[in-house]
Protein backbone atom coordinates (compact mmCIF):
# COMPACT_ATOMS: atom_id res chain seq x y z
CA UNK A 1 0.00 0.00 0.00
CA UNK A 2 1.36 3.23 -0.57
CA UNK A 3 0.87 6.21 1.58
CA UNK A 4 0.08 9.90 1.44
CA UNK A 5 0.28 12.84 4.02
CA UNK A 6 -2.93 13.28 5.76
CA UNK A 7 -3.55 17.25 6.49
CA UNK A 8 -5.48 19.24 8.61
CA UNK A 9 -7.49 21.83 7.40
CA UNK A 10 -5.11 24.49 8.54
CA UNK A 11 -2.64 22.89 6.46
CA UNK A 12 -0.35 21.03 9.14
CA UNK A 13 0.59 17.40 8.49
CA UNK A 14 -1.10 14.95 10.92
CA UNK A 15 0.58 12.14 9.83
CA UNK A 16 0.35 9.64 6.35
CA UNK A 17 -2.79 7.54 5.65
CA UNK A 18 -2.51 4.26 3.47
CA UNK A 19 -4.10 4.14 0.36
CA UNK A 20 -5.28 0.71 -1.28
CA UNK A 21 -3.40 -0.58 -3.98
CA UNK A 22 -5.95 -2.32 -6.10
CA UNK A 23 -7.75 1.33 -6.36
CA UNK A 24 -5.20 4.05 -5.49
CA UNK A 25 -2.17 2.02 -7.02
CA UNK A 26 -2.98 0.73 -10.49
CA UNK A 27 -1.48 1.03 -13.76
CA UNK A 28 -3.63 3.71 -15.29
CA UNK A 29 -5.59 2.57 -18.38
CA UNK A 30 -5.86 5.79 -20.70
CA UNK A 31 -8.09 3.85 -23.54
CA UNK A 32 -10.87 3.28 -21.12
CA UNK A 33 -10.71 6.60 -19.34
CA UNK A 34 -11.38 7.83 -22.30
CA UNK A 35 -14.77 5.22 -23.41
CA UNK A 36 -16.02 6.53 -19.73
CA UNK A 37 -15.47 10.07 -20.32
CA UNK A 38 -17.37 9.86 -23.94
CA UNK A 39 -20.28 8.03 -22.31
CA UNK A 40 -20.47 10.63 -19.51
CA UNK A 41 -20.58 13.86 -22.02
CA UNK A 42 -22.85 11.80 -24.59
CA UNK A 43 -25.26 11.41 -21.15
CA UNK A 44 -25.04 14.85 -20.70
CA UNK A 45 -26.40 15.99 -24.13
CA UNK A 46 -30.27 17.11 -23.85
CA UNK A 47 -31.03 15.57 -27.48
CA UNK A 48 -33.46 18.22 -27.84
CA UNK A 49 -32.30 18.92 -31.38
CA UNK A 50 -35.96 19.02 -33.92
CA UNK A 51 -36.59 20.07 -37.49
CA UNK A 52 -39.57 20.09 -39.75
CA UNK A 53 -39.83 18.10 -42.68
CA UNK A 54 -41.59 18.17 -45.62
CA UNK A 55 -45.22 16.85 -43.45
CA UNK A 56 -44.47 18.81 -40.87
CA UNK A 57 -44.21 22.24 -42.42
CA UNK A 58 -47.09 24.18 -43.08
CA UNK A 59 -48.61 24.83 -46.25
CA UNK A 60 -47.94 23.63 -49.31
CA UNK A 61 -51.35 21.67 -50.39
CA UNK A 62 -51.70 23.61 -53.71
CA UNK A 63 -49.20 22.81 -56.86
CA UNK A 64 -47.81 25.71 -57.38
CA UNK A 65 -48.18 25.92 -61.11
CA UNK A 66 -49.14 23.30 -64.02
CA UNK A 67 -47.47 20.35 -64.90
CA UNK A 68 -46.67 20.73 -68.16
CA UNK A 69 -46.21 24.23 -70.85
CA UNK A 70 -44.60 26.64 -68.92
CA UNK A 71 -41.11 25.98 -69.18
CA UNK A 72 -40.02 26.00 -65.65
CA UNK A 73 -39.50 22.78 -63.64
CA UNK A 74 -42.25 20.58 -62.37
CA UNK A 75 -43.09 21.31 -58.74
CA UNK A 76 -45.97 19.63 -56.78
CA UNK A 77 -45.31 21.89 -53.25
CA UNK A 78 -43.40 24.96 -52.48
CA UNK A 79 -42.76 23.20 -49.09
CA UNK A 80 -40.36 20.82 -50.85
CA UNK A 81 -36.54 20.80 -49.72
CA UNK A 82 -35.56 22.81 -52.38
CA UNK A 83 -37.89 25.73 -51.52
CA UNK A 84 -37.58 28.51 -48.98
CA UNK A 85 -39.30 28.00 -46.00
CA UNK A 86 -39.56 24.47 -47.45
CA UNK A 87 -39.33 20.81 -45.09
CA UNK A 88 -35.70 19.85 -44.29
CA UNK A 89 -34.25 16.98 -45.37
CA UNK A 90 -32.56 13.93 -43.14
CA UNK A 91 -32.31 17.23 -40.50
CA UNK A 92 -31.96 16.78 -36.60
CA UNK A 93 -34.79 14.72 -33.89
CA UNK A 94 -34.77 14.18 -30.63
CA UNK A 95 -33.37 11.28 -29.28
CA UNK A 96 -30.93 10.10 -26.47
CA UNK A 97 -27.69 9.63 -26.60
CA UNK A 98 -27.09 7.79 -23.45
CA UNK A 99 -25.67 4.71 -23.19
CA UNK A 100 -23.92 2.49 -20.99
CA UNK A 101 -20.16 0.82 -20.49
CA UNK A 102 -20.25 -2.68 -18.18
CA UNK A 103 -19.76 -2.19 -14.90
CA UNK A 104 -16.04 -3.28 -14.55
CA UNK A 105 -14.97 -1.11 -17.48
CA UNK A 106 -16.35 1.83 -15.66
CA UNK A 107 -14.54 0.70 -12.28
CA UNK A 108 -11.27 0.64 -14.13
CA UNK A 109 -11.86 3.69 -15.25
CA UNK A 110 -12.38 5.70 -12.13
CA UNK A 111 -9.88 3.47 -10.58
CA UNK A 112 -7.68 4.72 -12.97
CA UNK A 113 -7.83 8.60 -12.61
CA UNK A 114 -7.56 7.92 -9.12
CA UNK A 115 -4.38 6.52 -9.64
CA UNK A 116 -3.31 8.63 -11.85
CA UNK A 117 -3.90 11.19 -9.48
CA UNK A 118 -1.73 9.51 -7.02
CA UNK A 119 1.02 9.24 -9.58
CA UNK A 120 1.01 13.05 -10.24
CA UNK A 121 0.79 14.50 -6.56
CA UNK A 122 -2.51 15.63 -7.59
CA UNK A 123 -4.37 13.81 -4.16
CA UNK A 124 -4.93 15.32 -1.37
CA UNK A 125 -6.17 13.83 2.24
CA UNK A 126 -7.34 15.99 4.56
CA UNK A 127 -8.38 14.15 8.24
CA UNK A 128 -11.44 16.90 8.41
CA UNK A 129 -12.97 19.65 6.94
CA UNK A 130 -15.83 21.13 9.25
CA UNK A 131 -17.06 24.72 9.11
CA UNK A 132 -19.82 25.76 12.40
CA UNK A 133 -21.66 27.54 9.25
CA UNK A 134 -21.60 28.50 5.78
CA UNK A 135 -19.05 30.87 4.92
CA UNK A 136 -16.95 31.25 1.72
CA UNK A 137 -14.60 33.14 3.50
CA UNK A 138 -13.47 30.55 5.68
CA UNK A 139 -13.29 28.24 3.34
CA UNK A 140 -11.30 30.00 1.15
CA UNK A 141 -8.69 30.11 3.87
CA UNK A 142 -8.69 26.77 4.31
CA UNK A 143 -8.19 26.51 0.70
CA UNK A 144 -5.12 28.90 1.24
CA UNK A 145 -4.20 26.97 4.06
CA UNK A 146 -3.82 23.82 2.06
CA UNK A 147 -1.54 25.99 -1.30
CA UNK A 148 -4.85 24.92 -3.07
CA UNK A 149 -5.21 27.22 -6.63
CA UNK A 150 -7.16 26.31 -9.82
CA UNK A 151 -9.50 23.45 -10.68
CA UNK A 152 -10.20 22.00 -7.91
CA UNK A 153 -12.58 18.72 -6.89
CA UNK A 154 -13.76 17.97 -3.11
CA UNK A 155 -15.12 15.00 -2.28
CA UNK A 156 -16.66 14.58 1.40
CA UNK A 157 -19.34 12.77 3.15
CA UNK A 158 -22.62 13.20 2.11
CA UNK A 159 -24.09 15.38 5.35
CA UNK A 160 -21.41 18.20 5.14
CA UNK A 161 -23.45 20.36 4.10
CA UNK A 162 -21.59 23.20 5.64
CA UNK A 163 -18.67 23.09 3.38
CA UNK A 164 -20.82 22.16 -0.20
CA UNK A 165 -22.60 25.48 0.64
CA UNK A 166 -19.31 27.56 1.82
CA UNK A 167 -17.68 26.26 -1.59
CA UNK A 168 -20.11 26.30 -4.17
CA UNK A 169 -19.73 29.87 -4.87
CA UNK A 170 -15.70 29.82 -5.34
CA UNK A 171 -15.03 29.83 -8.81
CA UNK A 172 -12.90 26.59 -9.82
CA UNK A 173 -14.05 24.69 -7.10
CA UNK A 174 -16.49 21.90 -7.53
CA UNK A 175 -18.18 19.79 -4.66
CA UNK A 176 -19.27 16.19 -4.84
CA UNK A 177 -20.53 13.41 -2.39
CA UNK A 178 -18.10 10.47 -2.15
CA UNK A 179 -20.38 8.76 -3.42
CA UNK A 180 -20.75 10.58 -6.63
CA UNK A 181 -17.27 10.83 -7.29
CA UNK A 182 -17.00 10.11 -11.26
CA UNK A 183 -14.48 9.94 -13.79
CA UNK A 184 -15.19 13.14 -16.12
CA UNK A 185 -14.85 15.76 -12.61
CA UNK A 186 -11.96 13.88 -11.02
CA UNK A 187 -10.26 14.01 -14.99
CA UNK A 188 -11.20 17.88 -15.65
CA UNK A 189 -9.73 19.11 -11.88
CA UNK A 190 -6.10 19.37 -11.23
CA UNK A 191 -6.28 18.61 -7.91
CA UNK A 192 -8.52 16.28 -6.07
CA UNK A 193 -9.09 16.41 -2.03
CA UNK A 194 -10.37 13.65 -0.29
CA UNK A 195 -11.52 13.89 3.32
CA UNK A 196 -10.82 10.70 6.00
CA UNK A 197 -14.25 10.00 5.84
CA UNK A 198 -14.78 10.29 1.79
CA UNK A 199 -11.74 8.00 1.31
CA UNK A 200 -13.03 5.47 3.26
CA UNK A 201 -16.17 5.68 1.56
CA UNK A 202 -14.88 5.39 -1.51
CA UNK A 203 -11.96 2.01 -0.41
CA UNK A 204 -15.83 0.52 0.62
CA UNK A 205 -17.27 1.09 -2.90
CA UNK A 206 -14.69 0.10 -5.15
CA UNK A 207 -12.97 -2.58 -3.09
Amino acid sequence: MSNVTLFKQDGSENGTVELKDAIFGIEPNNNVVFDAILMQRAGQRQGTHSTKNRSAVRGGGRKPWRQKGTGRARQGSIRSPQWRGGGVVFGPTPRDYSYRLNKKVRRLAIKSVLSQKVLDGDLIVVDELALDAPKTKEFTAVLNNLKLSGKVLLAIEADNENVALSARNIEGVSVLAADQLNVLDVANNNKLVLTKKALDKIEEVLA
